[in-house]
């Protein structure tokens, strides 16, 4: 059935008035759309505060840190007794292969380091020694040296052989006076536990220093 107008315009009327008071409602303090977002269900979790006030903050596990003192002994080739001895041999070597006097003969000389080097270095030692020019200057001037050996560092090692960097001082005494001189080598001993030999003597600065 076609509204009249009357009708039309009651309808309209009652259209405005629905929808005026559903507007009223909704923005009414107190309902849903008026409240804030609804807080979450439990607060942040926040880091632990120490007892001074300062956040304590949790570092990664670093594992146990070692203490006492370190047997680097058990990473090397010889034992501790075993370098003590090599240490003696090549101080003793040294100390031989600085002193002489001319008066000794290339034996002699040789002699008193007997047990602390090789039958092979012995050998090169004595033609060292009794070479022409170095043996007619040193009974020229009559030499008569004392030496003396200190160890400045270990250059190499291996199973059955240490290499030292050693200094061999000489007080020499000549018909001309005093003097004191020094020489840096590398020294080779070669050998195992309590027995060492040296084996190789040359200039410290042939190879690596």
């Amino acid at each position: 059935m076609e509204l009249t107008q009357g009708q039309r315009r009651l309808a309209f009327v009652v259209t405005v008035l629905v929808l005026a008071g559903l507007g009223a409602f909704l923005l009414r303090p107190g309902t849903h759309a008026s409240r804030p977002p609804a807080a979450a269900s439990s607060p942040p979790r926040t880091p632990p505060s120490t007892a001074s006030g300062v956040t304590a903050v949790a570092s990664p596990s670093a594992g146990p840190v070692p203490t006492g003192s370190v047997d680097i002994y058990r990473w090397l080739p010889f034992s501790q007794s075993a370098l003590a001895t090599a240490v003696g041999v090549t101080q003793q070597f040294g100390a031989d292969y600085g002193t002489f006097s001319y008066t000794d003969s290339a034996s002699a000389y040789v002699r008193r380091m007997q047990g602390l080097v090789t039958g092979q270095l012995s050998a090169t030692l004595a033609r060292g020694y009794a070479t022409p020019g170095v043996a007619s200057q040193r009974t020229q001037q009559k030499q008569v040296s004392s030496g003396s050996a200190v160890i400045n560092s270990l250059r190499a090692f291996g199973g059955s052989s240490l290499t030292f960097v050693v200094t061999i001082k000489q007080a020499m005494s000549t018909s001309q006076g005093r003097s004191q001189t020094s020489g840096r080598y590398a020294i080779t001993v070669s050998g195992s536990g309590t027995t060492w030999q040296v084996n190789d003597i040359e200039l410290s600065t042939v190879g690596n220093n």
